[in-house]
């Protein structure tokens, strides 16, 4: 129990990492399951199948800064959070912070990130609940329950680093269809220069001419290609796959 403990606390801890808060945040310890009844608010939630199935669910006591990392604009078509218009979804957003927090229990999918009310979650006496702070007050709460198929034996024997019922595992989720991606470079702006873009605007990306591109799968880097064209269509020729360690890095 100590080992799968241990590793929902790096789950959180990464996810706390990765949030993208104004201020730095901080795993400030497990707490009691909260109660359905007196804690019932929309979450972040998703579901992890791989090494071992768990369900993650993020509550934030404050979603303000959501809207600002979205874009809020008025006017804008997309709805971002409830009456806060923006160009970015909350779950788009959130994706990045709960994708790092489920690397922690190894290989395997992370599913769609939906809205939904965490309480019956929170509530689970199965459910290991951390509170994040900034230092002063929570700043939300992150709920992680691994389920009947993914036993703590499953967790141990991961976290120590035999894998030997892995390919198995990976079996029930083969024909699950992931995003490949080629990414020819990329950068950072602000919001600012965001709504500002228009047509003809140039855009300096961080890679120089005839460097390779990366092949992301479901975001994570796995090899280097070259662009070509095929039959008028753009396509990517594979020029180096990385090993484990590297497309992890």
């Amino acid at each position: 129990m100590t080992i799968t403990l241990n590793l929902h606390e790096s789950s959180a801890q990464q996810l706390a990492l990765h949030l993208p808060h104004p201020g730095p945040l901080s795993v400030a310890g497990i707490v009691p399951p909260l109660s359905a009844a007196s804690y019932a608010r929309q979450g972040i939630a998703a579901t992890f199948v791989g090494a071992v199935t768990a369900d993650l669910a993020l509550v934030l006591a404050d979603r303000s800064f959501l809207a600002a990392a979205g874009g809020s604009t008025q006017g804008a078509p997309h709805t971002a959070l409830p009456g806060a218009p923006g160009l970015v979804s909350a779950v788009d957003i959130l994706r990045p912070a709960m994708e790092a927090a489920a690397t922690v229990f190894d290989a395997g999918v992370l599913g769609e990130l939906r809205e939904e009310d965490a309480a019956a979650l929170l509530s689970d006496p199965e459910t290991a609940v951390f509170e994040l702070t900034d230092g002063t007050r929570p700043a939300g709460w992150f709920a992680v329950r691994v389920r009947e198929q993914g036993t703590v034996n499953d967790v141990s024997r991961a976290a120590a680093g035999n894998n030997s019922s892995l390919p198995a595992r990976l079996g029930l989720i083969s024909n699950v269809e992931m995003a490949l991606t080629v990414e020819i470079g990329r950068t950072r702006m602000s919001v600012r220069d965001a709504l500002a873009l228009e047509p003809g605007k140039v855009i300096e990306l961080d890679r120089s001419a005839g460097a390779p591109a990366d092949v992301l799968l479901n975001g994570r880097l796995i090899a280097h290609g070259e662009v070509v064209v095929v039959d008028q269509d753009y396509a990517v020729r594979i020029t180096r796959i990385l090993d484990t360690p590297e497309g992890l890095g």
